[in-house]
């Protein structure tokens, strides 16, 4: 586990506390809420760059390398 320091704006504090205390919130809910948030968000990220370096290529050919590929990952794991 890593300890971060953050800063957020005094409105965002509120909501974010506010929600996780509607929900019966514990300790350590806060942790677990902003890590599940970045987590998302990077993979958001992720996902939207791989969309956009893949727009130039015929989809039909991405899915069949992408079906070979898993194919073949399968076959060698038999």
């Amino acid at each position: 586990m890593v300890r971060w320091n953050l800063s957020v704006s005094e409105e965002t504090n509120r909501a974010v506390r506010t929600f996780l205390a509607r929900n019966g919130g514990k300790k350590g809910d806060l942790s677990r809420f902003v890590d599940e948030a970045v987590r998302r968000r990077v993979f958001d990220l992720t996902v939207s760059q791989v969309k956009d370096r893949n727009a130039g290529h015929d989809q039909r050919e991405l899915l069949d390398l992408i079906d070979e590929e898993v194919s073949t990952t399968r076959a060698g794991r038999s």
